[in-house]
């Protein structure tokens, strides 16, 4: 069997080690991967926009499968293009896919079937949110109603701090039209979890559960990142809470899409902040979550080619889906400047200790070659990923393979799992 990956960070990294685990799985593409990727996947020289020359290419080499890592692409109809060439593909179509393209379409949607979320007013005039922002007060979010890979959302704790986010995002257009409507919604206290699913269509089955770190330092301070490291299991995602989850969340959320004839096959992530053991949603995503997914797929012990086998054929209900009875931390190192501007190309060091080091894993993110050497290429260079028999043994593992890598500039977070910690 061959299969083809969409996309270029430490998910599709982590995606692309797992299928090649797979008892199925012969080749494997990438499209267009990195650095780490290409040691186990032909990396392809097409863009992930580029739906016609990928298509073309899935016919050629005749692809059994594709797998979309980002969310630009399903948000653009890639799966639609597909499906229209009798391609196999997993994700959502471009109408479901705007449970996370589209802010205001997930908010209403919500409100449409009874999910819990946070009280919300939508605006496309800068002088009418900023009155509003004024009238409510703070803490407050704002939010940019389009795709602003992970950075248009502002948690502001004074009106200044929420009047700047609105400037940045509907007069300087920091994120393009993502910003022509804003989400301006109460701020809601409690602790994060991130909650994903594989979702058939009609049957949904809860993955590991996993907890993000957003902010770029330690003591989740300064501005939001596509994430920072993440864990698994999450202590806060308790039995009975998950059972509240999927009654209150993810099960609604798949009634509402077929009451309103939407195509859902993949991945479902929700962002969920946890109140008073209640759980809410902050947002939706039509994927798997990076960092999320490097230390939940670690603990995957189903093949995911019969998992996603299962979900497009309507047949996830036959499913057992097993996971390793291990902890799992993934502490990403980013370049020096991230989530702003920062330089590229610096040689990364350190990978040929870490070959032969038992259940810890080197994900790459923004990584290339250059001269024969292996330099940084993104915002977030790296995922060290380790398991453990508890959260403290997979975190310390994870954190000693950190101390042999190095290249300019490197910064990690140094508390990723503490909240997982305090709870023991």
């Amino acid at each position: 069997m061959k299969v083809l990956i969409i996309g270029s960070g430490g998910r599709e990294h982590a995606i692309a080690w797992k299928l090649a685990q797979s008892r199925h799985v012969d080749k494997i593409y990438c499209s267009p991967g990195n650095a780490g990727i290409s040691e186990i996947a032909e990396c392809i020289d097409v863009g992930t926009s580029d739906f016609k020359a990928l298509v073309d290419f899935v016919k050629y080499e005749w692809i059994d499968l594709t797998i979309v890592g980002p969310e630009e692409p399903l948000s653009r109809g890639i799966v639609d293009a597909f499906e229209k060439e009798g391609r196999r593909i997993l994700g959502p179509d471009m109408k479901a896919a705007q449970l996370e393209s589209s802010k205001v379409f997930a908010k209403d949607f919500m409100k449409r079937y009874g999910i819990p979320s946070a009280e919300y007013s939508v605006f496309t005039s800068y002088v009418h949110a900023e009155d509003h922002v004024r009238m409510k007060g703070t803490p407050i979010v704002v939010k940019a109603d389009g795709l602003a890979a992970g950075k248009g959302v502002f948690v502001a704790n004074t009106v200044e701090e929420a009047i700047d986010a609105l400037r940045l995002i509907m007069k300087e257009k920091a994120f393009g039209d993502a910003g022509n409507r804003v989400v301006v919604e109460e701020c809601l206290e409690g602790e994060e979890a991130s909650f994903m699913v594989f979702c058939d269509g009609k049957t949904v089955k809860p993955m590991a559960s996993s907890q993000d770190h957003k902010r770029i330092f330690d003591g989740d301070e300064g501005p939001n990142t596509g994430g920072m490291g993440a864990y698994s299991p999450a202590p806060v995602v308790t039995r009975e809470l998950e059972a509240e989850i999927m009654e209150k969340v993810m099960w609604p959320v798949m009634k509402g899409l077929k009451a309103e004839g939407l195509k859902y096959k993949g991945i479902l992530y929700a962002g969920l902040m946890i109140k008073n053991k209640t759980p809410y949603v902050l947002e939706f995503n039509c994927r798997l979550g990076d960092p999320e997914t490097q230390p939940v797929l670690a603990r995957l012990d189903t093949d995911l080619v019969d998992i996603s086998f299962a979900m497009l054929d309507g047949k996830l209900g036959e499913m057992d889906i097993k996971w390793r009875p291990k902890s799992s931390v993934c502490v990403v190192l980013a370049s020096k400047g991230y989530p702003g501007r920062y330089e590229k190309g610096k040689v990364i060091t350190g990978f040929d200790t870490l070959k032969n080091e038992k259940d810890v894993f080197v994900f790459h993110a923004g990584t290339a070659f250059d001269n024969g050497n292996i330099v940084t290429a993104g915002g977030r260079v790296l995922g060290i990923t380790a398991l453990g028999d508890d959260i403290r043994d997979a975190r310390d593992r994870a954190y000693r393979a950190i101390e042999k890598i190095h290249f300019d500039g490197m910064h990690y977070r140094k508390d990723i799992a503490d909240r997982a910690l305090k709870r023991q």
